[in-house]
């Protein structure tokens, strides 16, 4: 080990992990003084009051792996004793990508996708431009054909004014790889394909159907990056949201009612209610046996677990599924906590999970098996929790998957439930609801 010193160098820090979470884990160990994210190396460098502190939180992640979002991150000492301006100014340098997220302050006048294409077109091929609100202010998001593009238009039109005296810019380098459009109107737009729709068809365009300035505006909960969370439901769902859904709930925590209370437990909960979002905690209420309260990662994710599991059969009860009065589950020795989980579905391929979200069906898809996995295996696996009508194994980008049909939802929401992320031969199983009609 290095020689002691305050400042502490972390590593494996991916774009999902904020300056808050890395606050988080070294707080309980002394005053933390200044802390810089190397982006670009994923990496960080955060200094302690003393050295004394630096020591505790080393000895004490010797014998516990740091954790944040499920990514195991990394520390030791630094060879620095101290960090200087030249120190701190390195990790503002974000690395450069062909998507850019802006964010517009003191806005008088409405922006749309149209307005910004006119600020940032001279600067390169526009390709899609999707728009948000959030508590930052009015967002969003512009891609262009090329990262010289974005690193020339941000370079000069950082901090400069759409019209005078206000609409100022603020530009980052976004981390994601593609955006996803589905309408081409005032809040998106995707110029490399002008015949999508202009908005969901049977829907109004009035905000809460497909207005991308009502879609973001859940809370954050502790542990959770809501920025990431825009931009993965902008990713998935464009300038639209999924017909029921009005992206304006701002409650985190859901109320379970009807459940059974002799099969029920925490892991359970978690299996099912993850393929909504990620899961803070659960609490099973001990005087009300049959009911329990489970914390979602934000607003919108909540709202997905109520629009699609409310009415859902699980183990012979039909589940009433509500939002709670309660804003969050206060952490106690009757809580599980799921917030550093590695098994919450949403700290990686956000958007794609966004789009997979359903309600039960009678099909599910399994994937993370083992290489010479059997289709013998798997019904042998699932076969106690209902008739299996169909089953079959395959392979996709060398990993091997499968599809198993059941005769009721029931039956495979229950098969989900029990056998989501339990072992088989060294691998860990996952299982979400597939939307399949048949095999």
């Amino acid at each position: 080990m290095a020689e002691p010193s305050k400042v502490i160098h972390v590593r494996n820090v991916g774009h999902e992990i904020s300056e808050n979470d890395l606050l988080q884990l070294f707080q309980p160990f002394g005053v933390i003084t200044k802390l810089v994210m190397l982006r670009a190396k994923n990496q960080a460098l955060l200094q302690m009051h003393d050295i004394p502190s630096a020591v505790s939180a080393l000895q004490f992640y010797a014998n516990v792996q740091p954790s944040i979002r499920g990514r195991n991150v990394y520390v030791q000492f630094s060879s620095h004793q101290e960090l200087t301006t030249m120190d701190q100014n390195q990790g503002r340098e974000d690395e450069p990508n062909r998507i850019l997220l802006v964010t517009v302050h003191h806005m008088k006048y409405p922006i749309t996708a149209d307005v910004l294409h006119q600020v940032f077109s001279p600067h390169g091929y526009v390709e899609k431009i999707v728009t948000f609100q959030k508590s930052a202010g009015f967002q969003a998001l512009i891609q262009y054909q090329t990262r010289q593009s974005a690193v020339t238009a941000r370079s000069t039109l950082q901090g400069r004014n759409i019209y005078d005296g206000c609409c100022q810019l603020d530009i980052q380098f976004s981390n994601l790889d593609e955006l996803q459009v589905n309408y081409n109107n005032d809040r998106s737009r995707d110029f490399t394909n002008p015949n999508l729709p202009t908005e969901q068809k049977g829907r109004s365009s009035q905000p809460g159907y497909s207005d991308a300035g009502s879609m973001y505006s859940g809370n954050r909960a502790a542990g959770f990056s809501q920025t990431g969370n825009n931009a993965a439901i902008a990713a998935a769902f464009g300038g639209g949201l999924p017909p029921g859904i009005t992206g304006t709930n701002e409650r985190c925590t859901v109320l379970v009612a009807n459940l059974n209370p002799d099969r029920i437990d925490e892991d359970k909960l978690f299996n099912l209610f993850s393929i909504y979002g990620n899961i803070v905690r659960i609490k099973l209420l001990r005087n009300k046996p049959d009911h329990a309260l489970i914390q979602m990662g934000d607003g919108f994710q909540a709202e997905l677990a109520v629009h699609f599991l409310k009415g859902a059969m699980l183990f012979g009860k039909r589940l009433e599924v509500n939002f709670s009065k309660h804003a969050n589950i206060t952490q106690g020795a009757d809580t599980h906590e799921y917030v550093n989980s590695n098994l919450n579905r949403f700290n990686r391929n956000a958007a794609k999970n966004y789009r997979y979200c359903c309600s039960p069906t009678k099909m599910i898809h399994l994937s993370t098996l083992p290489q010479d996995i059997t289709e013998e295996e798997i019904v042998s696996l699932l076969e106690e929790h209902g008739t299996i009508v169909n089953s079959k194994v395959f392979e996709m980008n060398g990993k091997k998957q499968a599809l198993v049909q059941f005769e009721t939802e029931e039956e495979a929401t229950e098969a989900l439930v029990c056998k989501h992320a339990s072992p088989l031969s060294g691998s860990v199983v996952r299982i979400s609801f597939s939307q399949l009609q048949n095999i």
